[in-house]
């Protein structure tokens, strides 16, 4: 009889997962998305009470859910609170800031803004959950929500496209060394999705419109097209997958 290859799973069954920008949009998303494939999530945000509310409402659907209150922006007790705990298999960080203007316009205080947590945050959280599992001799899975903005450029966008094309370099370096580990890191390059935090966006004809004719399926994004993609490389399923960015923006990098 001939042997049929076999699928790898998509299941997170024991997996320990922590989600850093849990309290809504993408992060609540992927968060739902790997409790659903039976990982143990930590959420993690500033916002307590919200994440509270949220991990009571995955306990009751039998989910395993915890809390972490974190500000990614704080390297230091960012760091600590990770040092104390168990190492976590799986990272997804959607924490990040967006504040557009023409480069002219840029205010020192809107760059620092963004470059603190997009950047300088991203990029310690992921050596902070790196560090553990190198201790641990573990592998696990990293994974930033990146922009297909640090593909390309965007109008008014130069701060946030430095900061996403900055997360793009680090994570082909972080892969490259953390590869002997089987540690595997890469990015989420998601294009407008609609959320609370691009509602206003939305609501502007004249940006929606822009949008929808650079998004060759002709319709802006939603959360749950970036769920598949978060399980997707928090699993076995992508096992060779490191040092890349997995783009989900309806064809506007195809050009």
């Amino acid at each position: 009889m001939i042997e049929l290859p076999k699928t790898p799973s998509s299941r997170l069954d024991g997996k320990r997962a922590l989600v850093v920008g849990a309290s809504s949009g993408i992060g609540l998303g992927c968060a739902v998305a790997m409790a659903e494939a039976g990982a143990h999530v930590t959420l993690s945000a500033r916002r307590a009470e919200r994440l509270e509310e949220i991990s009571n409402t995955m306990s009751e659907k039998g989910w395993n859910a915890s809390v972490l209150p974190l500000d990614a922006a704080d390297v230091k007790a960012t760091e600590a609170a990770i040092s104390a705990v168990e190492p976590f298999d799986i990272l997804l960080n959607a924490a990040g800031l967006a504040r557009h203007s023409p480069a002219v316009e840029t205010q020192v205080d809107d760059y620092d803004a963004v470059m603190n947590i997009n950047v300088r945050g991203a990029y310690f959280l992921a050596r902070a959950v790196a560090g553990k599992l190198i201790e641990a001799g573990r592998g696990g899975s990293i994974i930033t929500i990146s922009s297909q903005m640090g593909l390309v450029g965007g109008q008014d966008r130069a701060v946030y496209c430095a900061s996403k094309h900055a997360v793009e370099g680090f994570t082909k370096a972080m892969a490259i060394e953390w590869a002997p580990h089987h540690i595997r890191i890469n990015t989420i390059c998601p294009t407008f999705i609609r959320t609370e935090l691009t509602k206003a966006t939305f609501e502007d004809p004249d940006k929606r419109s822009w949008i929808e004719e650079k998004i060759k399926l002709s319709r802006v994004g939603e959360v749950e097209d970036i769920m598949g993609a978060a399980v997707y490389l928090a699993s076995d399923a992508s096992a060779l997958v490191t040092g890349t960015s997995l783009v989900i923006d309806g064809g506007w990098t195809a050009d």
